[in-house]
């Protein structure tokens, strides 16, 4: 049935105004954000339903590409382009929400990072950079890849850092096997980037690898 024909109490944007966001089902709020119908008189209720089905949920569409959207029916450029703006800019509220705070355990990096590395298929590594009272002041990629000396230098992580006066950083990657465990080239790595930082005067304060739903300091299992 068409949106239009359904009663006023009964429509998603109404509903919205009247009741709140967190009143609505997520295929209401992806209907919303689409706006139009999807093709031969779909209503665009039944096309969200659609497309949470087809990448399995909503935890999947953040992972979601230009092309596997555009590929389902109803989905054009346009509407592919404007959900993948809409998770981007959830990921970046939600970093700067998390920004605001002061580090003062893994506990609070994984608050931090979370976001960056859920659903995550490939390792990532992140430099937290933090002023004198461990409040965060940047947060930057440095990889994306197979974790290695070669592609984790001290220059590349050092870079940024020091050009923010950082005091010290936190460094942390993903496991998307969902183990923890450190590898050797972690351990390497590790060693390398507090060699690094003693040299620069930026401290490197942790290690934290992030498995599924769990992380591990390497801090804390003195292997740095």
């Amino acid at each position: 049935m068409p949106i239009r024909d359904l009663p006023v109490s009964e429509r998603p944007r109404e509903r919205l105004l009247l009741s709140g966001a967190n009143s609505l089902s997520n295929t209401e709020l992806l209907a919303i954000v689409m706006a139009t119908s999807g093709q031969r008189g779909e209503s665009v209720l039944a096309l969200a339903e659609r497309v949470l089905g087809d990448v399995g949920g909503l935890e999947n569409l953040a992972q979601a590409s230009a092309e596997s959207l555009g590929a389902i029916k109803g989905i054009g450029p346009a509407k592919a382009s404007l959900l993948l703006a809409l998770v981007e800019l959830s990921r970046r509220m939600s970093a700067r929400k998390s920004e605001a705070g002061s580090i003062s355990s893994p506990e609070h990096v994984r608050d931090l990072l979370i976001d960056r590395f859920r659903y995550e298929e490939k390792e990532r590594f992140f430099s937290i950079m933090l002023n004198t009272k461990n409040r965060v002041i940047g947060i930057e990629e440095i990889s994306v890849g197979s974790l290695n000396s070669s592609i984790v230098h001290p220059r590349e992580v050092f870079k940024t850092a020091v050009r923010k006066s950082a005091a010290s950083i936190i460094v942390a990657h993903n496991h998307p096997s969902g183990e923890t465990s450190p590898s050797r080239e972690d351990i390497e790595v590790t060693r390398r980037l507090c060699e690094a930082g003693r040299l620069l005067g930026v401290e490197l304060l942790d290690h934290v690898i992030f498995g599924d739903g769990e992380i591990l300091s390497l801090k804390q299992k003195g292997l740095m």
